[in-house]
């Protein structure tokens, strides 16, 4: 292959991986089922990537690192206080439910797919880990509700490490001589990962906090200094210690979310973005890499055993670590219907199988097939069938249109009040004590608490939020709440009022300005500045909602509260919200309920005739 070829091929990884998760997100479909969909077809399918061939000696221990950064930057969104509740599920589904899964895969597999018991073993091993490439995804295209998305979450990530290593513990114990042999090699490998993978991991937590807290990372090196340590504490803990990178790189960036000397913000959006670009080249990658004839050697007793790793293993390791805990029927239920395996599995079977096929071990070429049937059925049937599976437990809601409003001053609590009577969540979030209390008296939930905290994202329920509008006198406050929100809501449902000034200013050259960039959408148009709004209602301006109909339209909305009425949101029949901002100008027609600010001499309303007359003044 040309240095040209290569370097197509290689951009081809990148623009499938990328692009198929732009493509799923455009069409509200799991981003994996289109990643591995074309993963095939450019391996097996066409032949235009051969990973092997690409990749050579480099494929395994690249993948092993492209891992290791997904799990780090899976450990740094697990914060202790999320599963407070749930702690005790999360620890026995990594002790009791990774043991009963092994104990009934290596059942299903030695009596029904008539493997050895040591080859059974090792895929039910290689089987236990779910892993964050397919959770994360999977929840994020689900939004389940409660305790459920933490949990599981939790069990993905810190179950990784631990099903990379018992993978391995079981390997070397099928080689070893006798039953004494083989327990002293498990005791050195557990302790030997134990000190490796955890004590290199949080040695480098440590010293990445202290150098962060210091000042000795420059602010443009310190993503490029995270990912080094990363990668070399990885690495590191791996030449220690077989498989144990894995368990560093998760314990180092559970580490560094969990501290309180250094804001690891800006650590965590990088490493967002280098998520999605890691998770969509694996999974071209290794779906490329999978044989078309090794597929069609499945037949209906590896779709048993599939089925009973679903329909047996699963459920029972849910019901006996959840025994006894707080999570509800309907979260039990959930839990036990999601196990996605994903790039974990897929890689560890592809290095094992081909370490027992260099051993001569017997039917060590069905590893990867079975292991490749059971990652694409669970991320199918999961990424299909999950979002329905959740509404019907009342687990999910598709399109959350709440709202959660920085500021509770008077008017925001009568636009919060407003929003709440027209079938609209408001949650309302301030720092002023007195505003809260006064938000709680008239029965809105208010949280009193510093917006930019980095806890309150983990504090507040946001199950039924969808945006956030920051109404706060100051601008830069309400600037700073809405980057701090995009990450939760997404860019383009964060808003902020417009600034003092009251012109939204584009310019590079305006040095008055809060960049384009650093802010959130403009609430309401460019003069809906807080003194603006402050002034007319100090003028006796009230929040108003006018349900629109045939008879009494836009334009006689606009003939009756005139020019000045202040537009603020649009609620249509079936409840979606919509919000006005200066870069959307929607259209309000009949059936929609419009919330305005309008002027005292007008918020009244008139007598039918009246309104009639309007009508026909703004019709002439």
């Amino acid at each position: 292959m040309t240095a040209e070829e290569i370097a197509l091929r290689l951009a081809a990884i990148v623009v499938l991986g990328v692009g198929a998760q732009w493509v799923a997100t455009r069409l509200r479909l799991p981003s994996i089922l289109l990643l591995l969909g074309l993963g095939l077809i450019a391996g097996a399918g066409t032949g235009f990537i051969d990973p092997d061939e690409l990749f050579g000696g480099l494929l395994v221990p690249g993948v092993s690192l492209a891992v290791a950064v997904i799990l780090f930057e899976g450990g740094l969104g697990l914060r202790v206080a999320e599963v407070r509740g749930v702690g005790l599920v999360v620890r026995n589904l990594i002790v009791v439910g990774t043991a009963v899964t092994l104990i009934v895969a290596t059942a299903f597999a030695y009596f029904i797919l008539d493997l050895s018991l040591s080859l059974s073993l090792l895929l039910a091993a290689v089987l236990v880990v779910t892993g964050p490439t397919v959770v994360i995804p999977l929840l994020d295209h689900i939004r389940p509700l409660g305790q459920t998305k933490a949990l599981l979450r939790w069990e993905g990530i810190i179950i990784d490490p631990i099903g990379a290593v018992l993978a391995v513990l079981i390997f070397e114990a099928t080689f070893a001589e006798g039953a004494e042999e083989a327990t002293v090699e498990a005791i050195q490998a557990v302790s030997m990962t134990l000190a490796a993978g955890g004590g290199i991991g949080l040695l480098s937590a440590g010293i990445l906090v202290v150098l962060l807290e210091r000042y000795l990372i420059p602010d443009e090196m310190r993503n490029p200094v995270t990912l080094m340590a990363v990668l070399g504490a990885t690495a590191a803990a791996n030449w220690v210690q077989a498989e144990s990178g894995l368990l560093a790189a998760t314990m180092m960036g559970i580490a560094l979310a969990n501290q309180r000397a250094v804001n690891v913000r800006h650590i965590l959006e990088f490493k967002e973005s280098l998520r999605v670009l890691l998770i969509g080249s694996l999974f071209v990658v290794l779906a490329a890499r999978l044989d078309v004839d090794d597929l069609k050697t499945i037949d209906l007793l590896d779709a048993a055993f599939f089925a009973a790793l679903v329909i047996v293993a699963r459920p029972l390791a849910v019901a006996i670590s959840s025994f006894g805990s707080s999570l509800s029927w309907q979260e039990r239920v959930f839990v036990a219907l999601m196990a996605p395996r994903g790039i974990v599995a897929v890689s560890l079977a592809s290095i094992l199988a081909l370490r027992l096929s260099e051993e001569g071990i017997a039917g060590a070429d069905r590893l990867v097939p079975l292991v490749f049937l059971v990652v694409i059925g669970t991320i199918t049937l999961y990424g299909l069938a999950g979002p329905y599976i959740a509404r019907a437990l009342g687990l999910a809601r598709p399109n959350p249109q709440g709202v959660l409003i920085v500021g509770a001053g008077l008017w925001v609590r009568d636009l919060a009040a407003t929003l709440q009577s027209n079938g609209i969540q408001a949650m309302l979030i301030d720092s002023n004590r007195a505003n809260v209390h006064d938000a709680n008296l008239a029965g809105l939930p208010a949280h009193y608490a510093n917006v930019l905290s980095e806890d309150v994202q983990h504090e507040l329920d946001l199950d039924d939020i969808g945006r956030l509008v920051a109404l706060t006198p100051n601008d830069e406050v309400n600037a700073l709440a809405a980057q701090h929100f995009a990450e939760v809501f997404g860019q383009q449902h964060v808003y902020q009022l417009a600034p003092k000034a009251g012109v939204v200013h584009e310019s590079q050259d305006d040095h008055r300005a809060i960049p384009r960039y650093l802010r959130g959408r403009i609430l309401f148009g460019a003069r809906a500045t807080h003194e603006y709004i402050a002034a007319r209602i100090a003028e006796g301006a009230v929040v108003k909602a006018t349900t629109l109909s045939d008879e009494f339209d836009y334009g006689a909305f606009v003939a009756m509260y005139g020019e000045d009425a202040l537009r603020l949101f649009i609620v249509d029949g079936s409840g979606k919200l919509t919000v006005v901002s200066a870069d959307a100008t929607p259209t309000v027609g009949a059936g929609q309920t419009l919330i305005s600010l309008v002027d005292p001499t007008r918020s009244d309303g008139e007598r039918p005739e009246a309104v009639a007359a309007a009508k026909s003044e703004a019709g002439a």
